[in-house]
C-alpha cells in the first residue's frame, strides 16, 4: 500500500499539458508520451483534471457525461492505456470528480427542463420571492446572481458557479446513488485516487437572504456534509485501502477539516484549504490589487499545520493549481531572483506536514503570462470580471492589471517543454497563447541543468521518501514575528530538521538556540552557505534545510 504521507502528487491540466495530434488542445495521449518525464521527477500520483464529455464552459468542470472521455481528449482506450503505462512506472492516477453541479447539457438536467419529476428532483428549483426577485440574494462565485430564471415554469434554479452549472440536490438519495455509481465505475477503470471538487458546498442549509456576505455561510460546510462524505466513503473508495482522496474545501473551517481528513478515515484522506492563498485578497474579494500580507501568510500556514496535527488530521500542501496564479509571480520575484525564489517556495511547501502537490510547470518555475488583451483570455470567471470591474468604475488598464495578477488563465497557459515556437506543446495553434519566456523556462533546458528549479524539485520529492521526519514529524513554527523570514522545525523519533527561508530581496539574519554548525545541510538554493554557530545569514530568497540527529 502506498503511504500518502510519503507521497507527492503531480497535477495535470490535460488541455494545457501536451497535444499529441496538433489540434492545439492537450490530450490523454500527450500525457502518455510524457510519463517518463513525470517518473523522472519522482512523484507517486498524477491528478488529472476533468477529461469527461463537456461543453467546456468552465474548462471541463461542467460535466455533461461522467462515463465517457470527451473526444477532444481522446478515447476510453487512451485512458485505459494511460492507467496501465502509469502503473508500469509506479505512478497511480487520481481523478477529478465534480459532484456539486453538472453541465446544463447533462441529460439529467435536460430531462429536468422537460418536466421529468425524477430528474427535477436531481436539481434545486425554487419559486422567486415575488415576480422578478430570486429566491435569495446569493451571488454566484463567477459574478451575478446564483439563481437563473426559467420563464416556462416561472422558477429559478441554483448555480453557485456558472449559469451553465446547475447545482445538484444532494438531499435526494437518488443523486447520492448516482454519484456512488460514477466513483465505482472509475475505480473499475483503474483509478487509485479521487479529488472532489468544491465538495464542502454540496449540503445546502437554509435558503435565506445573506445581509452580511454573498450567501456562502448558508451552504459552506453545510448541515449534512459529514453524513454525505461518510456515506460515499463507505459505499465506494473506503472499501479499498489503496485509494487516496482529497477534498477541495471552499471557504472551510479548521474544525470541519478535523473531521473531513481525520485519522479515522471515515471521510477523506486529506483536504485542500485556500485561506493561505487569500493573503493578497481584500477580505474575500480577490479582484483587487493589494500586496500579499506575509505575516498573515505565516499565521495561516502554521495555524493549519499545528492544529491539523493536534487533531490527527491531514493536509494537502500546495501553492499552485489550475485555479491559482503561478506562485513565483505571486510570492516570488520573477525579474531579479526568479530561480532563487521559485526554489525557496518549493522548499517551504515540500517540508511541511502534509502531502505536497506540484502543479504542471511549477517544477520549472513557470510564470504568469501577463496578457495585455482581453481576447488572450479564455476563462469564464476572468471574462465576467473584466466587465464587472469596469462596471464598478475601474479603467480598462486597471482591470487588465488585476487580471494579470488573479486570472485563472495565469496557470492554464501550455506546459513549456522546449524553446521552440509553441514550446513543444503542439504542432498546431495552441488553444491559449504560450508564455513568451518559454525560450529559457522549459523542461528540456532544466533537465540538463543540474542547478535548475526542476532538479531542486526532484531533490525535494526524494527527501520526503528518505526522511521520516519530513513525512511524519511534528511542526514547530519559529521566529514568527520575523518580517522577512519563514522558519519551522520538524521533529520525529530522534530526528529534527530546520527549514529557514527568506521571502524578500533583502538580507536577513535568523538566530537559533542550537549550534547550527553541527547540522547537515540537506538542501539549499545557494551553492555556498553562511552558517555560524547559532545564526544564519540569509541572502535574497535564500532557503535551507538543516538536519540533525538529536543526541
Amino acid at each position: 500500500m502506498a503511504d500518502f504521507r510519503k507521497s507527492v502528487v503531480y497535477q495535470i491540466y490535460p488541455k494545457s499539458f501536451c497535444d499529441s495530434n496538433g489540434d492545439g488542445l492537450g490530450d490523454l495521449r500527450g500525457v502518455i508520451g510524457k510519463l517518463d518525464y513525470i517518473k523522472e521527477l519522482g512523484v507517486d500520483y498524477i491528478w488529472l483534471t476533468p477529461f469527461y464529455v463537456s461543453p467546456q464552459k468552465d474548462n471541463g468542470y461542467d460535466i455533461a457525461d461522467y462515463y465517457h472521455v470527451d473526444p477532444r481528449y481522446g478515447t476510453m482506450e487512451d485512458f485505459e492505456e494511460l492507467a496501465k503505462e502509469a502503473e508500469k512506472r509506479g505512478i497511480r492516477l487520481m481523478l477529478d470528480m465534480v459532484f456539486n453541479h453538472t453541465s446544463d447539457q447533462n441529460e439529467w438536467f435536460q430531462k429536468a427542463l422537460k418536466g421529468d419529476p425524477k430528474y427535477r428532483n436531481y436539481y434545486i428549483f425554487k419559486k422567486g420571492k415575488e415576480p422578478g426577485v430570486p429566491p435569495t440574494n446569493w451571488q454566484s462565485k463567477f459574478g451575478g446572481s446564483a439563481w437563473q430564471y426559467l420563464e416556462e415554469t416561472d422558477e429559478y434554479y441554483l448555480h453557485l458557479y456558472d449559469v451553465s452549472q446547475p447545482d445538484l440536490n444532494w438531499e435526494n438519495p437518488e443523486v447520492r446513488q448516482e454519484v456512488q455509481k460514477i466513483v465505482k465505475f472509475w475505480i473499475g477503470k483503474g483509478a487509485k485516487g479521487f479529488r472532489f471538487d468544491v465538495v464542502n458546498v454540496i449540503s445546502k442549509g437554509e435558503y435565506k437572504d445573506d445581509y452580511e456576505g454573498d450567501g456562502r455561510r448558508f451552504y459552506t460546510d453545510g448541515p449534512r456534509i459529514h453524513e454525505y462524505l461518510q456515506e460515499l466513503n463507505a459505499a465506494t473508495f473506503g472499501t479499498d485501502a489503496e485509494i487516496i482522496t482529497v477534498g477541495e474545501m471552499s471557504s472551510t473551517s479548521l474544525e470541519n477539516c478535523y473531521h473531513y481528513a481525520g485519522e479515522d478515515g471515515k471521510e477523506l484522506s486529506m483536504v485542500f484549504s485556500f485561506h493561505h492563498l487569500k493573503v493578497d485578497f481584500m477580505g474575500n474579494e480577490k479582484w483587487v490589487m493589494v500586496p500579499f500580507d506575509f505575516q498573515k501568510l505565516k499565521e495561516i500556514i502554521f495555524d493549519w499545520q499545528v492544529n491539523m496535527a493536534k487533531h490527527k488530521a491531514w493536509n494537502a500542501v500546495f501553492w499552485c493549481n489550475h485555479d491559482q496564479p503561478r506562485v513565483v509571480s505571486r510570492f516570488g520575484n520573477v525579474k531579479k531572483y526568479w530561480k532563487e525564489s521559485a526554489k525557496m517556495l518549493g522548499t517551504v511547501i515540500h517540508c511541511l506536514r502534509g502531502t505536497p502537490y506540484i502543479y504542471q510547470g511549477e517544477e520549472l518555475g513557470m510564470t504568469n503570462p501577463d496578457f495585455t488583451k482581453i481576447d488572450q483570455y479564455r476563462d469564464v470567471e476572468s471574462l465576467n470580471h473584466f466587465r464587472i470591474l469596469q462596471d464598478k468604475g475601474l479603467t480598462e488598464e486597471n482591470a487588465y492589471q488585476i487580471l494579470q495578477i488573479h486570472s485563472r488563465d495565469n496557470s492554464r497557459t501550455p506546459m513549456q517543454w522546449d524553446g521552440s515556437e509553441n514550446a513543444g506543446f503542439t504542432t498546431g495553434t495552441p488553444w491559449i497563447e504560450i508564455t513568451d519566456n518559454h525560450t529559457y523556462i522549459n523542461a528540456e533546458a532544466e533537465r540538463k541543468d543540474q542547478d535548475s528549479i526542476f532538479q531542486h524539485y526532484k531533490k525535494l520529492v526524494q527527501l520526503r521518501k528518505e526522511y521520516d521526519v519530513i513525512a511524519y514529524g511534528d511542526v514547530e513554527p519559529l521566529d514568527q514575528k520575523n518580517p522577512s523570514g519563514l522558519a519551522y522545525r520538524r521533529v520525529y523519533e530522534g530526528e529534527e530538521i530546520y527549514v529557514v527561508s527568506n521571502f524578500y530581496g533583502n538580507e536577513v539574519t535568523w538566530k537559533c538556540e542550537k549550534d547550527l554548525s553541527e547540522f547537515e545541510v540537506l538542501l539549499s538554493n545557494y551553492k555556498d552557505k553562511k552558517i555560524e554557530e547559532n545564526k544564519l545569514t540569509l541572502r535574497p530568497y535564500e532557503s535551507i534545510i538543516l538536519y540533525n540527529k538529536i543526541k
